[in-house]
């Protein structure tokens, strides 16, 4: 029997990319109320072009809920070189909730987590009975690429992925995918705001992981590494535990979503409603000609 595909959308990385990627010549996209739209119609042209590349058999999409989650507890620094979001984007935030929800598609997100370890609870919860494909434009989510599951990052453009399997993960990154955690614990990322070892790098990161496979195991051989080396990791060691603990997607939060209710498919009129109470004329043509 052929298996399900389920698609697990990264709601914030295609909210924003498409925000960023509209907003930087000024077209917000107001609707006649004068509520700034562009992000969501961005988003849903990401999303509808994945379904129509991958297509999908179910589908979710995961997000955010607020800033302040269990990583910034451990870490108050986590993310907060981040300003505020800009206005035109804030009430675009539930808007695209109500879009997604327009489809019958699932929002799951919980308090004090991230999308991310939303996804990789779910992706590790289907993956033996399911295929599983993670949408996002997140390198950090590469670590949960396992049997069954995949990750499409998005590239520039619409309709561009580099999908990373099981297969090919090695060849493309030198490394394996629970290894990402690793290099990142000891490079640190600056996106999120966490230092790793100061003066380790990306290029050093990965060479360090691929000789000694793992940090606890370079700390066994820390005393055969160069001299430069041993030093910074010393002068670093409780940063980089805390970069590594930060680095790492939590598979086993409290979300579940039964397959059932995730099935791709949409009430056309329920959504065409919902289009046009957006004003998104384009993307209401599109569905008409695709169904």
């Amino acid at each position: 029997m052929e298996k399900n595909r389920v698609l697990l959308v990264d709601g914030m990385a295609l909210l924003f990319r498409g925000f960023f990627a509209t907003s930087f010549r000024g077209n917000f996209m107001l609707t006649k109320s004068g509520v700034p739209t562009n992000g969501i119609y961005q988003f849903m042209r990401y999303f509808l072009d994945a379904v129509e590349t991958f297509e999908p058999t179910h589908t979710i999409c995961c997000w955010d809920m607020g800033s302040k989650t269990f990583r910034t507890e451990l870490y108050q620094d986590y993310k907060g070189n981040r300003g505020e979001p800009p206005i035109e984007l804030i009430p675009q935030f539930d808007l695209v909730k109500e879009v997604v929800e327009a489809f019958d598609m699932p929002n799951i997100g919980l308090e004090n987590f991230e999308a991310d370890d939303c996804i990789g609870t779910l992706a590790k919860a289907y993956r033996e009975e399911h295929d599983v494909l993670i949408l996002t434009g997140d390198q950090d989510m590469l670590q949960l690429v396992d049997d069954g599951i995949k990750v499409a990052i998005m590239k520039k453009g619409t309709g561009n992925y580099d999908v990373f399997t099981v297969d090919n993960f090695l060849e493309k990154k030198g490394i394996t995918p629970r290894q990402v955690i690793d290099v990142k614990g000891l490079m640190g990322d600056s996106a999120d705001n966490y230092p790793g070892v100061k003066g380790i790098g990306e290029k050093t990161a990965i060479k360090l992981i691929q000789e000694h496979e793992s940090i606890d195991q370079l700390l066994e051989n820390l005393d055969n590494l160069p001299k430069g080396v041993q030093t910074k990791i010393k002068n670093n060691l409780d940063m980089l535990h805390m970069s590594r603990t930060l680095a790492e997607i939590k598979c086993d939060v409290p979300v579940q979503c039964a397959i059932d209710d995730a099935l791709w498919n949409y009430n056309e009129e329920k959504l065409l409603k919902k289009f046009d109470e957006m004003e998104f004329n384009h993307l209401a043509k599109l569905i008409r000609t695709t169904v």
